[in-house]
């Protein structure tokens, strides 16, 4: 049994919707793109050029350092959302899973919640 299909057998199938809004995309994207490029109303001043548009000169540089807890509180917020991300399939296929998977999703718990008191322990979840 030979599996050859050509591109009129696929656009005579189902799939011929999604591929002409697919190409309909593509073509009003770069349209909407030319035309905006096209009449759009040029007129630089001092304000629109400068860094900030907040009416007033900044005071210092834009090079100041960032203390490293703001960035373990972004990682915590990152690893729980990749926690119930796993966790929404685990538990919707909860009646169907077998040990392995069961126990490879403990490993993933248990490796969660050591980096959870690390971060802990770091105090990230203190803003004193």
């Amino acid at each position: 049994m030979e599996f050859k299909l050509n591109f009129m057998e696929l656009l005579s199938g189902g799939y011929s919707f999604i591929f002409f809004h697919f190409i309909f995309s593509i073509v009003l994207s770069f349209v909407l793109f030319f035309v905006s490029y096209i009449f759009v109303l040029r007129s630089p001043d001092l304000e629109k050029l400068s860094s900030y548009e907040c009416g007033f000169d900044p005071f210092e540089t834009t090079h100041t350092n960032f203390e490293v807890r703001y960035f373990l509180v972004a990682l915590l917020f990152i690893v729980f959302d990749v926690e119930v991300t796993f966790l929404f399939p685990w538990i919707t296929l909860s009646t169907y899973i077998d040990t392995f998977s069961f126990f490879s999703m403990m490993t993933f718990f248990y490796i969660l919640t050591l980096g959870f008191i690390y971060e802990w322990r770091c105090n990230a979840l203190d803003f004193c």
